[in-house]
């Protein structure tokens, strides 16, 4: 299928959950995806599974919280295609604490993640969208539509218990796409946000079967309480958490010309809420 035909597609954080679903979709609608994971193994296992299905994709391994990698990713999607046509800041994890009890450490390193790291990857990206979009301005009188998507949460939209750092990056990524819109809106780049609520990933998994991850040192451990769990999905109209590919299907419509005249719009997929 040609929905997003040819298209070169950088997913942050592809390398489990919503963001290899993402790949997954992007490929099959015929996407040449960059599929770029801070682990190296989950990003090289969504890319063969990519292939098997006959699509084309890349995987490089980075930290987007890295300057170093996020130069590499760019340079070498670059080197590899030629273009950079969607970028999706979808990389992230959560660090959960009440405030009272949190420190400048877990604050600032999902600040970090969930904002400054996709502000610092769009502005990698300006001499292969926004400069090729006005040399392209200049010589046709049009620009190619290009797309920016950021993934926000509805801890952002509406704030959740237990979540002031990772709230205040979801609702500052809002905002840098609202900004971002009407920046760049002239040249016809796209830019809007997702705010995913309850999806079944490993973030949200119980704490029994919850994995751990290791960032700068330290331990952190992912997934919610079992009773936190249950009574997310009872607030839920349609009973359930979303699944990962549910989620990636609004990523398709705004990673596709069916959005071509969407901007700086924040898009709820949260079962009803």
């Amino acid at each position: 299928m040609s929905l997003l035909q040819d298209k070169v597609c950088i997913i942050t954080g592809s390398g489990r959950g919503i963001g290899a679903a993402a790949a997954l979709k992007f490929a099959e609608f015929g996407a040449k995806v960059i599929v770029t994971d801070i682990d190296p193994v989950p990003a090289e296992e969504t890319v063969a599974r990519i292939k098997e299905m006959g699509g084309t994709a890349m995987a490089i391994a980075a930290d987007v919280t890295s300057d170093g990698d996020i130069e590499e990713l760019v340079g070498q999607t670059m080197n590899s295609y030629g273009a950079i046509d969607v970028l999706v800041n979808n990389a992230g994890y959560t660090w959960d604490g009440v405030l009272h009890k949190m420190s400048d450490e877990q604050w600032e390193a999902i600040i970090n993640v969930h904002l400054t790291a996709p502000f610092k990857l769009i502005r990698a990206c300006v001499p292969y969208m926004r400069e090729v979009a006005k040399k392209e301005l200049k010589e046709n009188g049009i620009a190619k539509a290009r797309k920016i998507i950021n993934i926000s949460s509805t801890s952002g939209t509406r704030g959740n218990p237990g979540q002031a750092n990772y709230s205040a990056g979801k609702a500052g990524i809002i905002g840098l796409t609202r900004t971002l819109a009407k920046e760049w809106g002239a040249f016809n780049i796209q830019v809007n946000a997702v705010a995913f609520g309850y999806i079944e990933t490993r973030l949200t998994a119980s704490k029994e079967e919850a994995t751990k991850i290791e960032r700068d040192g330290q331990e952190i451990e992912l997934g919610i309480p079992d009773q936190m769990r249950q009574m997310a999905k009872m607030a839920i109209p349609m009973g359930r958490g979303g699944t990962p590919d549910e989620a990636a299907g609004a990523l398709v419509f705004f990673a596709s010309e069916l959005s071509n005249y969407v901007s700086g719009q924040v898009l709820e997929i949260a079962g009803g809420l």
